[in-house]
């Protein structure tokens, strides 16, 4: 799901089992239900999940998964916590480097002997010392151009490189299926030419097709003869090509080139984790007021991560982002919808 490969016992363990606090997720109380709402409860060890009632959710280590990473919950896809859809990765750039910091791979400092860093939650951009990820911060509720919203600040431990930063998450009540995610640096950060948020297991879901203003582009295409256990070249999209809005907006979208995964043939070897047995949906990322530097980036693989058990279907896209030169505050939208490419792209246009 990265750029650099980790032996397989160590992600089994991290995928199965999560590393962080030491608390174990099942003795995290459940969140609470408010209104729209579902949110960490207070004043006791709980789980840090936040988002829509009947829509997208995001939750934090140690529920299960690596750590240094957002999860992504898509329960509408009768896919049940804390099944995981997809992750959401920091990979920020400092200004003058062409490396990114790599929030999943990265040693911690914080818990000596963990791999990714301790991402932390908070209800304002001034909690900059780390947090105990068993007591996430609630999110607020507020009322934003008459739209009722729950926001969340989540952080991260520094960078090997020097980068320290944080993302504010906001969900809109009207927009189920979506979140917005806006990146900041922190103070003494090094100053970034890049904060990447990526969404890098594309492969769960097996998105293979993109759509373009243009027509459609095919992993399969675009990797024909790639074979190899390693991650494919990054393939680049041009914001010209992307399907825009009235107001400018332009959507990154991808989605599976299949129809039904129950009647999905892996292989023996292929562990459980990877086995989505939920509904089709389509995946997408927004930018609104788009600078000509914006790029859409994805890379693909041919085996499942850290493995040599060959995806259904042949070479399918993992990392799927959107990159633009840093602005502290810029707003990002990823969303993970049960409509059809088609019918998605109707609404937009």
């Amino acid at each position: 799901m990265k750029k650099l490969l980790l032996p397989l016992l160590l992600l089994v363990t991290v995928l199965l089992f999560g590393q962080g606090t030491g608390t174990s997720w099942q003795q995290l109380l459940p969140p609470d239900t408010v209104g729209t709402w579902v949110q960490p409860r207070q004043g006791k060890p709980a789980m840090p999940v936040w988002g829509h009632v009947n829509g997208i959710k995001v939750g934090l280590d140690p529920l299960p998964g690596p750590r240094g990473l957002i999860r992504v919950y898509t329960p509408y896809l009768d896919y049940p916590f804390p099944e995981v859809m997809n992750f959401i990765a920091f990979e920020p750039i400092p200004k003058g480097q062409e490396a990114r910091g790599l929030s999943e791979l990265e040693m911690s400092s914080i818990h000596p002997g963990k791999r990714g860093k301790h991402f932390w939650s908070a209800n304002n951009p001034k909690f900059l010392s780390p947090l105990d990820g068993a007591y996430p911060a609630r999110g607020i509720i507020e009322q934003i151009k008459a739209e009722e919203t729950l926001t969340v600040y989540i952080f991260a431990e520094p960078f090997d490189n020097g980068a320290k930063v944080y993302v504010r998450l906001r969900f809109f009540e009207s927009r189920p299926y979506e979140f917005e995610l806006a990146t900041y640096t922190c103070p003494g950060s090094k100053e970034l030419d890049y904060f990447i948020a990526t969404a890098t297991m594309g492969n769960k879901a097996r998105l293979r097709t993109l759509f373009f203003q243009d027509g459609m582009e095919s992993s399969l295409a675009l990797w024909p003869d790639y074979k190899d256990v390693h991650f494919t070249p990054h393939a680049h999209f041009s914001p010209k090509r992307m399907i825009k809005d009235k107001k400018g907006s332009v959507y990154f979208i991808a989605a599976p080139d299949e129809m039904n995964y129950l009647k999905t043939n892996y292989t023996v070897g292929t562990h459980q984790h990877w086995k989505y047995r939920g509904k089709r949906a389509t995946q997408y990322w927004i930018k609104r007021n788009p600078s000509e530097q914006l790029n859409g980036l994805l890379n693909g693989r041919f085996t499942y991560w850290a493995s040599k058990e060959p995806i259904p279907g042949g070479v399918a896209i993992e990392n799927f982002e959107l990159k633009e030169p840093f602005k502290n505050g810029d707003a990002f939208v990823f969303g993970i919808t049960p409509l059809s490419p088609e019918a998605f792209i109707g609404h937009i246009k």
